[in-house]
């Protein structure tokens, strides 16, 4: 299927690649402003959240998938599959100290682990993509995480909306620069089992306002995931669709 669309990663994990093209964009535009999130009311007051109920997995065990990383990388997009001016990133080793994302409230902690991961909790195999259209244009990243079954997939989902009611703001920081994220759900593209989508919206520093969403969901054993920065009304939901439709499309039933 080809993506048509206007411009974590990973089931659970922030893309670093994303990271790396936030710090150039906030680095041009005088990105060393430390946080002002402590004067900041948008980041500093709580919404009201729900707890989801746990997922009810309950009944006959589903069947365990192997899955291999190469296998995975075939049911990615591709850059065919985007529409023109879009470009491979390259793929940059994460180092043990990239932690960029940090919080001070213990209703942060689990989301915190999840943004600072480099790939989904109970993975047993995963893969990405990135691209971009442009330094001052949109950055994708598409990702797909082998949990086993559906059953860990669905068990993901929930802890990872969990993780992101719990949670009013983290703090990132790049370089010399911290910057206050304000966190809340959004209505998440309705493909795949068990949809799921957030924003991290900068409210302090030379970019505020700059956006960060994320959309994850469940194909049988596997968690898709569709990461946008600064990108624009329409993209996550055709994006989703694209990356759902190929992952089974290729990947078939489990088979």
């Amino acid at each position: 299927m080809t993506l048509s669309m206007p411009r974590l990663r990973r089931g659970g994990s922030f893309p670093l690649v994303l990271v790396t093209a936030l710090s150039l964009s906030l680095t041009a535009c005088g990105g060393d402003d430390k946080d002002a999130a402590q004067s900041d009311p948008a980041a500093s007051t709580p919404t009201p959240t729900v707890t989801p109920e746990t997922p009810d997995v309950s009944g006959t065990p589903a069947v365990a998938v192997k899955r291999t990383s190469a296998e995975l990388a075939k049911a990615l997009l591709e850059i065919a599959d985007l529409p023109d001016g879009y470009q491979l990133e390259k793929d940059e080793p994460a180092g043990d100290a990239e932690k960029p994302f940090s919080s001070t409230s213990s209703k942060c902690k689990t989301l915190v682990k999840f943004l600072n991961a480099t790939e989904a909790p109970g993975a047993k195999a995963t893969t990405h993509r990135s691209f971009s259209a442009g330094q001052e244009g949109t950055f994708l990243d598409f990702g797909i995480d082998a949990m086993g079954n559906k059953d860990e997939v669905a068990y993901l989902q929930h802890a990872y909306k969990k993780a992101v009611t719990s949670c009013p703001k983290v703090t990132m920081k790049i370089g010399e620069g911290t910057y206050s994220m304000k966190v809340e759900e959004i209505s998440a593209p309705q493909f795949g089992m068990d949809p799921f989508a957030f924003r991290l919206t900068a409210t302090s520093g030379s970019r505020r306002g700059l956006e960060f969403t994320a959309a994850t969901t469940g194909v049988e054993d596997v968690v898709v995931s569709v990461t946008l920065l600064a990108g624009q009304e329409g993209e996550l939901e055709g994006a989703t669709e694209a990356a759902v439709s190929k992952a089974q499309q290729v990947l078939k039933k489990g088979a």
